[in-house]
């Protein structure tokens, strides 16, 4: 059955491939937070229609009035502020950003409202607890990786953290690993990852679009990386074994 769907950061390069991939059968809308013809044009090329509303800018209610008046189905948060970007851009995205969106959903009528993905990152995790399969790799990556860039470390865990307390609406968080544009081979590992395997962008837009018709893979935040299983079936056994990924 044909959805509509919303993606917020939707001229990213994950958020395009997705457009692609859901357009013939979806109602897609991509939102994107300033007027540009090249990015429309993007936009309508991968088959969504652009919509001008800026993440940083707009209130809470602007995007329940969209979710509403688009009768929103499902919600993909794919925005970014860029890994370099000044601490003040990364809290109103990653943080503020996020918290506006699930404000917004809360704010539709409780019949009404969307389920959300939100696209994070793997290791996003309480500082002070290391994840008891990492192996001494993995421990040195994510020192590296959190003094290069802590302020986006700091500003997503507290927008995840936010998310994973809430319970009026479903939701599921995918935590890839690094990010390439690889071609996909529709193939994933899920669930405890080690930070050195990257994620063909390919890759994680289908694994959206699959959770786009599992409600029941609500309530979990998913380590996402490159790996050897067809993603319907990682998602499957992720599901079966009950297990979050995320550490608070």
């Amino acid at each position: 059955m044909s959805k509509s769907i919303v993606i917020i950061g939707g001229h990213g390069r994950v958020a395009l491939r997705l457009a692609r991939l859901l357009s013939p059968a979806h109602r897609i809308t991509s939102v994107i937070r300033s007027e540009s013809e090249d990015q429309a044009k993007d936009i309508v090329d991968a088959g969504a229609t652009p919509v001008i509303l800026s993440l940083e800018e707009a209130s809470s209610e602007d995007y329940t009035k969209l979710f509403t008046e688009k009768s929103a189905d499902f919600v993909v948060f794919a925005a970014g502020s860029g890994f370099r970007a000044p601490e003040e851009r990364v809290k109103k995205v990653e943080y503020e950003g996020c918290i506006k969106i699930f404000d917004a959903i809360e704010r539709v009528e409780e019949s009404k409202r969307p389920r959300l993905a939100v696209v994070s990152a793997l290791d996003i995790r309480s500082p002070d607890k290391i994840p008891e399969h990492y192996n001494d790799e993995d421990k040195k990556q994510s020192e590296r990786v959190r003094q290069l860039m802590p302020n986006y470390i700091h500003w997503r865990y507290e927008a995840d953290k936010n998310l994973v307390a809430r319970t009026a609406f479903k939701w599921t968080i995918l935590r890839p690993g690094g990010l390439t544009d690889q071609p996909g081979v529709e193939k994933l590992s899920l669930g405890k990852a080690h930070l050195s395997v990257l994620t063909s962008r390919d890759d994680l837009a289908q694994l959206l679009a699959t959770v786009l018709d599992r409600p029941d893979a609500a309530g979990f935040a998913i380590d996402t990386v490159g790996g050897e299983i067809p993603i319907p079936e990682s998602l499957d056994a992720y599901i079966e074994r009950g297990e979050t990924d995320w550490i608070g």
